[in-house]
């Protein structure tokens, strides 16, 4: 079995039973922020885009390139469907020529004419848009599982499938927080630091479940090309950057006494079975030392792509407000768990293009589920964008504000209080199929029966937020819990969440 590296979460997977082409991601993503690192542009896409099979986990636009699979990847392949609530991902196929699709049964193995796959969809509406997965594949007893930037609560339903030679995985951050946020510098810093450490951890601990004979960091990091957006790359010696390379990932396992790292990077190609790898540059650590010369050089190149998509982002003609209220209105209206869970007004200031004039300001007003002109009136949740943008979400009809808006890093953000998750999960659900199908599964959760003890404490097995394990991801420091899936805490005297609003635990003292 032969990996070849695509860029980002890609790879192209050889076996004796048919190829596997995996998230192929080049051309920019979530308005023109993102940008795969290093550049993979001119990788052999003749041969690599005529897969047999073709696998793309979710909908994000850094798996998810419209573009490029409509204009450069076969249509003759054969896509691997994960099993999702929604027919969104295959009605989206569908539109860019695909016609031929292997409907797979979440943690079924499939067998494809020798060739084995499993694929593990999660389906909760704070994975990935309405989905995300991780694919498992054998051939001739060699087995690689693909889990980009899937999380599932744990590993082992492919762990029982027999040992694992090639584990690909997600260790780079792929969000918005904190550098967004309206926060003193230092107090950013601090936080990313903390956001670091825990992605790094939480890596660590997928590595430790599964225990494959090689590891391939995977899914990160993009790199930030606008000028704009330029001190978001790792390359500024901040301590509290949230997106570490793969050569800096590999540094820190190799510290904490791993020695099975492997790299990937566009071209390079490993051997899954024996980790042993031939990389398109003759001096990998060379290579990233001059990760900042190499940046300038790609920016340059594409700052007239950039320039050209910037250009079609303004449609004045637009009337913000009444298109809101037109197309978004109803949707807030079928909102009553999430709705709920916001429980007060969201603004969004929205700017002349590049400047912090405000333009307008609109207010999201979840208790009377309207939308209206901001009145003098303190929020709990305010963002600031360019007007042009939420103008061209509406021009394009976009249905999730998370998967192009926030992503982007194009706005600034303030709260008052904690995190909430359903400011995010709306957003993400702008459109009828996908707010019916959060809100019924927001309805259908059900208390955690099961009890656990830890480091002194009853608490509930699993994690309020999204059902981690607490047995293998519950770390207790002076009374307070915290969930290393996604890194939030609660007050065990209490019970209370100190991380978002609602989400109480059950706990009591053993």
């Amino acid at each position: 079995m032969r990996v070849t590296g695509t860029g980002h979460a890609g790879m192209f997977i050889e076996t004796g039973a048919g190829s596997i082409l995996c998230d192929p991601w080049v051309n920019p993503a979530y308005f023109g922020s993102w940008f795969p690192f290093p550049d993979n542009v001119d990788l052999d896409w003749d041969r690599l885009g005529n897969p047999d099979f073709l696998y793309v986990s979710h909908l994000h636009r850094d798996h998810f390139d419209a573009e490029f699979l409509a204009s450069r990847i076969s249509k003759k392949a054969t896509v691997l469907l994960p099993e999702y609530p929604t027919s969104q991902l295959e009605d989206e196929l569908r539109e860019l020529g695909f016609t031929s699709f292997f409907r797979t049964k979440s943690d079924e193995v499939h067998e494809i004419d020798g060739l084995k796959v499993m694929i593990q969809a999660l389906t909760s509406p704070t994975d990935g848009p309405i989905g995300d997965s991780a694919i498992w594949v054998e051939h001739d007893g060699v087995r690689l599982l693909n889990q980009n930037d899937a999380r599932p609560t744990d590993l082992s339903t492919f762990a029982e499938l027999g040992h694992v030679h090639a584990h690909l995985l997600q260790f780079s951050g792929a969000i918005w927080y904190p550098m967004v946020y309206e926060l003193p510098q230092a107090a950013k810093t601090a936080f990313g630091k903390q956001k670091r450490d825990r992605q790094f951890d939480r890596t660590v601990r997928y590595i430790d479940d599964l225990n494959a004979s090689y590891v391939i960091p995977i899914a990160g990091p993009p790199c930030f090309l606008d000028d704009a957006l330029w001190q978001f790359n790792d390359i500024h010696g901040d301590e509290g950057n949230i997106f570490p390379d793969q050569q800096v990932f590999l540094d820190h396992i190799e510290g904490l006494g791993y020695d099975n790292g492997v790299l990937l990077l566009p071209g390079s190609v490993a051997d899954a079975a024996t980790g042993k790898v031939e990389h398109p540059v003759a001096d990998v650590r060379a290579f990233f030392e001059n990760k900042p010369v190499y940046l300038r050089e790609m920016a340059e190149r594409k700052r007239p792509a950039l320039e050209a998509e910037k250009a079609t982002w303004s449609h004045p003609e637009i009337d913000v407000l009444a298109e809101l209220k037109r197309r978004v209105e109803p949707i807030m209206g079928e909102s009553e768990y999430i709705a709920g869970g916001i429980g007060g007004p969201v603004r969004f200031d929205l700017l002349a293009t590049d400047s912090e004039e405000v333009v307008e300001s609109i207010v999201f007003d979840f208790p009377n589920k309207e939308i209206r002109v901001a009145a003098d009136e303190k929020v709990r949740y305010r963002f600031r964008t360019e007007r042009r943008l939420v103008e061209h979400l509406i021009f394009i009809d976009e249905g999730d504000w998370v998967n192009s808006l926030f992503l982007s890093c194009r706005f600034s953000a303030a709260r008052i209080g904690q995190y909430n998750e359903f400011v995010y999960a709306f957003f993400k659900c702008l459109s009828e199929e996908r707010i019916n199908y959060a809100e019924g599964w927001y309805a259908e959760q059900k208390p955690d029966a099961e009890d656990i003890e830890l480091d002194g404490w009853t608490v509930q097995r699993r994690c309020p937020h999204l059902k981690a394990d607490l047995g293998r991801f519950g770390k207790v420091e002076d009374g307070v819990l915290t969930c290393q899936m996604h890194g939030w805490k609660w007050n065990l005297g209490s019970g209370k969440c100190i991380t978002s609003a609602g989400h109480e635990i059950r706990s009591s003292a053993s």
